[in-house]
């Protein structure tokens, strides 16, 4: 099998403050979703986001509706069973890397310090590797 590759880089504004869970072994996961504006028609894209443990708490403490966020992750596409049954799909971004822009606009990020967090102390990295997709909570 040939090499792949999984990345995803995206920028915009928190639709609705993240809301944090925890799986049953302790693990904290955060969801929020973020707009995507195109620049060339007055339409958004709106794209599920999902951090876990400290990132994903962090997420939940400093991220609230309307502010500016760059992320990096990994697309992640699963099904599930709703309540009724049918079986969905999730189309989802697992992030280990955000940074704050602004509170409700696009601003330009901080420069890096030498300690991997800028200087407004605004950019938070994963600690660990993602969790496995088996222990996706799905937000229904």
């Amino acid at each position: 099998m040939g090499a792949s590759y999984n990345k995803v880089a995206l920028m915009g504004n928190v639709v609705r403050d993240p809301e944090t869970r925890y799986t049953q072994s302790g693990k904290a996961v955060t969801k929020f979703a973020l707009a995507i504006n195109n620049p060339k028609s007055k339409e958004a894209t709106f794209i599920d986001i999902i951090a876990w443990n400290r990132l994903g708490e962090r997420c939940s403490t400093y991220l609230k509706k309307g502010f500016g966020t760059f992320v990096e992750g990994r697309l992640v596409i699963r099904s599930y069973e709703d309540k009724s049954g049918t079986t969905r799909k999730a189309v989802e971004v697992v992030i280990n890397d955000f940074q704050m822009l602004s509170e409700g606009r696009y601003a330009k990020p901080a420069a890096p310090s030498t300690n991997g967090r800028s200087k407004n102390g605004s950019s938070y990295h994963a600690e660990e590797p993602a969790d496995s997709e088996e222990d996706l909570l799905p937000f229904e």
